[in-house]
């Protein structure tokens, strides 16, 4: 991605330095820092290429903690909106997951709809917005085809409902449209709240809908391919499902409850590879383990190994297949980390380069002070690096009589360590948020 040399808004400045402080991806104005990860974009862009051509993708996006999978995932999301993709993301956590029995499938359905956004509304909640595009432009055909607008939008929707659960799901839509046309706003509200997955029983939807389920655990990924159907009558490319934080199930402690949501990634899985999924793709963040574990890891279930497996003849010759349904985000090299700094130096100065808080003796200085204090893992997960960095020049922006030089010795980088973190026997519930 080619850094824009323009202007940054003091909005969008003041966005991004909040998340690098934070050491967490920003949800905008992220192609102002990005760099390196050439080759893994440029795959992953084929991938959407190919949704938007009606076919499908699944990828892992495996890296170690700090290493930069939320910022990759949020770099590739951007793209996607730029293609005219619907996005949806969420991160897993303890009451999150992709196949439970306690609502927590559900919870996670509810969290990506929030989360989903569209070119014109990146920042989220934009299910409303593409409910509404929908019927209108099944009204523009409608009224370039001479035919009833509820002649196309019942043409439509009955495609909706020849799939599993599509039925409810089609007499929802349907029921925004009868609000939409009568001006009932209560009724176009429950509508939106049932596809946001906020009827926690029957009896509730069908007094506000008239219809017999909800979206529940067991209806997840079915209501997810439904909705990629959706976004595409609607005038979208396809849908990209992102979803961050895997290792969440692999810290699960029930092995059975880890081997359901497994069985739901390998249907995923299965339906990406074979074709069976239209429009729609999944962009899974995980960390080594959570994929090569043989105990607890993906690798733990042998139809998933076996699928997921390197190509071993690749690893042979030495080099990389970025067509395999797993990615391993390569490491930033020391000369990516001295760009991204400078980029950093950049959104500090709102694009001015005459406003720049330190000069380029400054950046060498803090990556050698990186190196003697942490080695190489300042540019193998940077993200510490990163936040430190921010945090100096923001003490700078401040307080305009401190000179650099004085700081630079007082700055300690941690080291991101998967070892530090908490034990994977008893820790389900208290993970960090490692999101850079």
């Amino acid at each position: 991605m080619t850094l824009a040399r323009t202007r940054i808004r003091s909005k969008e400045r003041d966005s991004i330095i909040q998340s690098l402080k934070a050491g967490v991806a920003p949800r905008s104005g992220i192609q102002h820092i990005q760099v390196g990860r050439v080759n893994e974009i440029e795959a992953i862009d084929k991938d959407i290429d190919r949704i938007a051509q009606g076919g499908s993708a699944f990828r892992l996006i495996i890296g170690e903690y700090g290493s930069g999978k939320t910022f990759f995932l949020s770099v590739i999301r951007a793209i996607a909106l730029e293609k005219q993709l619907v996005s949806v993301n969420a991160d897993l956590s303890p009451d999150r997951r992709i196949h439970a029995s306690s609502g927590q499938a559900r919870n996670l359905y509810s969290e990506l709809m929030r989360n989903m956004a569209t070119r014109t509304k990146p920042q989220g909640n934009a299910l409303t917005a593409i409910v509404e595009r929908f019927v209108n432009h099944s009204k523009q055909t409608a009224t370039e085809a001479g035919v009833s607008g509820a002649s196309v939008i019942n043409e439509r929707l009955s495609s909706l409902a020849e799939h599993v659960g599509g039925y409810d799901f089609a007499k929802v839509i349907e029921a925004y449209w009868r609000g939409h046309e009568n001006s009932n706003d209560e009724l176009m509200s429950n509508a939106i709240r049932w596809l946001r997955a906020e009827f926690s029983t029957k009896t509730d939807a069908r007094k506000a809908l008239g219809v017999r389920d909800i979206i529940s655990d067991t209806s997840f990924y079915s209501n997810l391919k439904i909705l990629s159907l959706l976004v595409t009558q609607a005038g979208y490319k396809g849908l990209l499902v992102g979803l961050d934080e895997m290792v969440n199930l692999y810290k699960l402690s029930s092995t059975r409850a880890r081997m359901s949501n497994y069985e739901q990634i390998l249907s995923i899985l299965n339906d990406c590879l074979q074709g069976t999924a239209e429009h729609m793709g999944f962009l899974l963040g995980g960390t080594p383990e959570f994929l090569l574990d043989t105990r607890r890891g993906l690798y733990s279930y042998e139809a998933l190994q076996s699928r997921l497996a390197e190509n071993s003849f690749a690893q042979r010759a030495g080099v990389i297949d970025y067509s395999s349904p797993t990615l391993h985000l390569a490491n930033l090299t020391p000369e990516e980390v001295y760009i991204l700094l400078q980029n950093i130096r950049r959104v500090f100065a709102s694009g001015d380069e005459t406003r720049n808080l330190v000069p380029d003796e400054a950046l060498e200085a803090f990556l050698n002070h990186c190196n003697n204090t942490i080695g190489d893992a300042y540019f193998r997960t940077p993200r510490n690096t990163i936040r430190e960095f921010a945090g100096m020049l923001s003490v700078l922006d401040q307080n305009r009589n401190l000179k650099w030089e004085d700081l630079i010795d007082s700055v300690s980088i941690p080291d991101d360590n998967p070892s530090d973190m908490p034990d994977v026997e008893d820790s389900t519930d208290n993970l960090a948020n490692f999101t850079l």
